[in-house]
């Protein structure tokens, strides 16, 4: 009898763990497996882009929860010389390795400085920029607010090269300021680095610091991101920093290839010749923040650590609040993370046919940049992904433009989310 009573017992044991693990196709799965599962399939995409020579190198951290499901590097943060040459000795690449972040700076920086901003009271979404930047006082600016430019529908231009005629920060925000809109002011969503550009003047205006002084002293410290930055360089020589591009091929082809539709008027080839002839390792590869301000810019410029960016992306995850403190308060968090008509929020791109978080879960929320990183959130799977990969340091494939990384993120983020919906 006790020995039936004790099979019973370990029956229903079994039976209530094999629930608890869930079955999917058929077969008894526990959290460890499915997990197991993930990393092997983030392996295999990742490691197999870095055999195939497609990508030198990645980083990659996903996190759920407090947890982190699975943190780790592959290939080089270094391949080629200028040349283009095989190096003997490539240098590996870490998870400690800083990367030039691109256009994640403007989530990550930018859009981080105006939500302080926005959350002690000093500006409101709605303001129109002309209150805090005097050269969008004009008639055909007047009308362009805060929310305009964080959302790109202020009808700025895309991108100009500004260092053909700028060559400091203050001659930057003043040429822009003189720039001809490109359509209505709220007509349409065009993506602009202009419009950061200008949000980091207004950063500057409204606090009194330099961008980088400000998020340094509001962002960087008081999170622990030790290693994000603007000019690594003039900080240390010692930082592991993941190399980017050769020099500015792209740019340069951007200002004299008219099939990209870049052509203006206005710029003469010769008026301006500091292209760099180098590999570009701690210098940020994009060329208005380099050339025309001196490497801190409120579109591009930032220097991070998978490890640092996660920090910040832990303390939007918990709507503002890191340990006991609120940072930034929830109904702020919520503002920025609202769609509008366009499908996105504030500084933050929501609309799920973005390869990198494809038809993810309403609410998602993230950003790329353009020396291939990017960064998702899923607030309802209490996941993110950051991936940061060096795509540039292969240089221009044969179509003349860098390797399109966007089918890495889309599997990456369809493997993640197989794993959230099975666990």
């Amino acid at each position: 009898m006790l020995s039936a009573k004790l099979n019973y017992k370990l029956s229903v044991l079994v039976i209530s763990l094999t629930l608890i693990a869930g079955v999917t196709n058929g077969q008894v799965k526990s959290a460890g497996n499915l997990q197991s599962e993930l990393v092997h399939r983030i392996d295999s995409i990742l490691q197999s882009q870095v055999d195939d020579s497609k990508i030198p190198g990645a980083v990659i951290e996903i996190k759920r929860g407090d947890s982190v499901i699975y943190k780790q590097a592959y290939g080089f943060a270094q391949k080629f010389n200028y040349q283009h040459r095989l190096l003997a000795n490539p240098e590996k690449m870490t998870t400690k390795h800083m990367f030039d972040i691109a256009s994640l700076t403007k989530v990550v920086g930018t859009t981080t400085s105006i939500m302080l901003l926005v959350d002690r009271g000093l500006i409101k979404v709605d303001d129109p920029v002309g209150k805090y930047v005097k050269a969008f006082t004009t008639p055909d600016k007047a009308a362009i607010t805060i929310r305009h430019l964080l959302t790109h529908t202020a009808g700025l231009y895309e991108w100009y090269p500004l260092y053909y005629r700028a060559s400091n920060k203050q001659e930057t925000f003043k040429l822009i300021g003189e720039l001809p809109l490109a359509f209505p002011v709220g007509a349409q969503r065009k993506y602009s680095d202009l419009g950061f550009t200008i949000l980091g003047e207004l950063v500057e205006t409204v606090s009194g610091q330099s961008l980088d002084q400000f998020e340094e002293q509001n962002i960087f410290k008081p999170l622990g991101m030790t290693h994000t930055m603007y000019n690594p360089l003039q900080k240390s020589k010692d930082f592991k920093i993941a190399s980017t591009s050769f020099g500015n091929p792209y740019e340069h082809r951007m200002v004299y290839d008219p099939e990209l539709g870049f052509q203006f008027k206005e710029i003469k080839h010769d008026q301006w010749n500091g292209w760099r002839h180098y590999i570009l390792k701690g210098e940020v590869n994009d060329g208005n923040a380099w050339y025309a301000e001196k490497g801190v810019a409120g579109a591009a410029g930032i220097f991070s650590t998978v490890d640092d960016i996660q920090k910040l992306v832990d303390m939007l995850r918990n709507k503002g609040k890191v340990g006991d403190v609120q940072f930034i308060s929830a109904n702020t968090i919520n503002t920025f993370l609202t769609k509008d008509k366009f499908n996105n929020g504030l500084g933050w791109m929501m609309d799920p046919e973005n390869s990198f978080m494809k038809n993810g879960p309403e609410g998602t929320f993230g950003h790329t940049g353009f020396t291939g990183t990017s960064i998702c959130v899923v607030p309802s799977k209490d996941v993110s992904i950051i991936l940061l990969i060096n795509r540039q340091q292969m240089g221009l494939i044969d179509n003349k433009e860098y390797y399109n990384v966007n089918a890495i993120r889309a599997q990456v983020f369809k493997a993640v989310m197989a794993f959230c919906n099975a666990n």
